[in-house]
């Protein structure tokens, strides 16, 4: 159970019954992630139409790419509730529990294409000092073929994850095995 009040599904009632629907409707199942804004309906509306944008939406990063920035970020800031429920959609795509670990433990101990690698290291910086982030961090990505639309998903999903792993890490949302599976990737 988190740490404050949440209205459970059986209970809910109005925009919030509307938007467990649609939270159900789009991806499969309701996640406590979204259960933990139903005191907040709009903020959890929101929180599901930049999700779905930005892991799902229109861009030039594959959707395996976008659940290894999520891992990533997610075991940069220790999050286990992202780590568990972002590391299971990539291992949807890796089919690979022993490799989707050992990125969770260390992304530079794995073998990846080496443009992957530098997304990765963008990442990793955005997260631990965005401050440090300069142009020559963009440059780089430029070079390994990142167009700038793409730069700016890594950025986004990356700044995403940050604020998501806040909310979950913030107000203890918990996971067990079964809320992790079963989504729609």
């Amino acid at each position: 159970m988190p740490w404050i009040k949440v209205i459970d599904e059986s209970e809910a009632k109005g925009e919030l019954k509307e938007i467990y629907e649609k939270v159900r409707k789009q991806r499969g199942k309701l996640s406590n992630i979204m259960k933990v804004h139903s005191l907040n309906p709009p903020a959890m509306k929101t929180h599901l139409d930049l999700y779905i944008t930005l892991m799902f939406g229109e861009s030039g990063l594959t959707r395996e790419e976008c659940e290894l920035i999520a891992t990533v970020v997610s075991a940069v800031n220790g999050c286990e509730y992202c780590i568990d429920h972002h590391g299971e959609a990539l291992n949807y795509y890796w089919k690979d529990k022993p490799r989707v670990q050992q990125l969770i433990q260390d992304f530079h101990k794995i073998i990846l294409p080496e443009k992957t690698r530098k997304m990765l290291e963008y990442v990793v910086k955005l997260t631990k000092t965005p401050s440090a982030v300069n142009q020559d961090d963009i440059k780089i990505l430029r070079q390994y073929g990142f167009s700038d639309e793409d730069i700016l998903s890594i950025n986004l999903i990356t700044s995403y994850f940050n604020l998501v792993n806040r909310i979950a890490s913030g107000l203890g949302v918990e996971f067990t095995p079964d809320e992790v599976r079963g989504y729609k990737y």
